[in-house]
């Protein structure tokens, strides 16, 4: 009896349970890539937030940590361009992390220039090797392409190819917008000047991927795009499994306990041993 008592109590020790419930839940599998301009227009400071003017990349970046802090169960990544594009972070599901590289984001870190067909071609290799359900691209640029060495609509094509979709915006105010200028004492003084957007091309890219183009100029408009972009990039998948249980190491407990018992109370009456 002892044996099989200590045999209950190894069981109970392994904490079996049986299932009470089989529960189904839905989560949203997507990798998506944010490609950001970070060229010397981005500077302009036409966008205002949290009362006070701010420059493009700043009001973007404020824009853009809301859109990841919304999206959970996504993959996101990110990849920054001026005359060069670069990757700020691959695909990660690891929030923190995302919003680290993102606060590192700055004017001045690449060479001046607007390479768009480069920031969406790194954007695509970073979802090369992707199995996601849903794939989609976020492009955002204050500019013109003029530079790189692939040009805008040949990345497209691409991106049509490998079936993802890219969602372009064109950051910023029509017409003369203030940029900063350093006067001869170093004071900042603003000065009008004209930046382009050019939407035809923006267009083309979102229609040929089966994306859509936004244009943005102000904060809270900037958020709304966003927020449109997460609405249409919801795609859910069915995930099962087992959520309630019952603990079922008691049983076993109590009966190596009864067993014992048992046992002891045997060899002290019945089955005791006489000298």
């Amino acid at each position: 009896m002892r044996m099989a008592a200590l045999i209950l109590f190894l069981i109970a020790l392994a904490g079996p349970r049986s299932v009470l419930d089989f529960s189904e839940f839905k989560t949203e599998g997507i990798d998506i890539v944010l490609a950001t301009d970070v060229s010397g227009s981005m500077a302009a400071e036409d966008f205002i937030l949290q009362g006070q003017r701010r420059n493009r990349l700043e009001v973007v970046k404020a824009v853009m940590r809301e859109f990841v802090q919304a999206r959970r169960s996504d993959r996101i990544g990110m990849v920054a361009f001026a005359r060069e594009a670069y990757t700020v972070s691959p695909l990660t599901t690891d929030q923190n992390w995302l919003l680290l590289n993102l606060d590192r984001l700055d004017l001045g870190l690449i060479e001046d220039g607007t390479a768009v067909g480069s920031g969406l071609s790194s954007a695509l290799v970073r979802l090369k090797n992707s199995n996601a359900r849903s794939k989609a691209v976020i492009l955002l640029t204050d500019g013109v392409n003029n530079a790189g060495q692939i040009q805008p609509l040949e990345a497209a094509g691409i991106a049509k190819a490998m079936g993802i979709k890219v969602y372009t915006i064109g950051a910023g105010t029509r017409g003369p917008v203030p940029f900063p200028v350093a006067d001869i004492w170093g004071r900042k003084q603003y000065q009008a000047v004209q930046i382009d957007i050019d939407e035809e091309t923006l267009k083309k890219i979102a229609s040929e991927t089966g994306g859509h183009y936004f244009r943005a100029d102000n904060t809270e408009a900037l958020r709304e795009v966003y927020r449109a972009i997460d609405q249409m990039e919801k795609t859910e998948i069915k995930q099962y499994g087992y959520r309630e249980y019952r603990e079922l190491f008691p049983f076993f407990l109590s009966a190596g306990l009864l067993l014992l018992f048992a046992g002891l109370l045997l060899e002290n009456t019945w089955l005791m041993v006489l000298p």
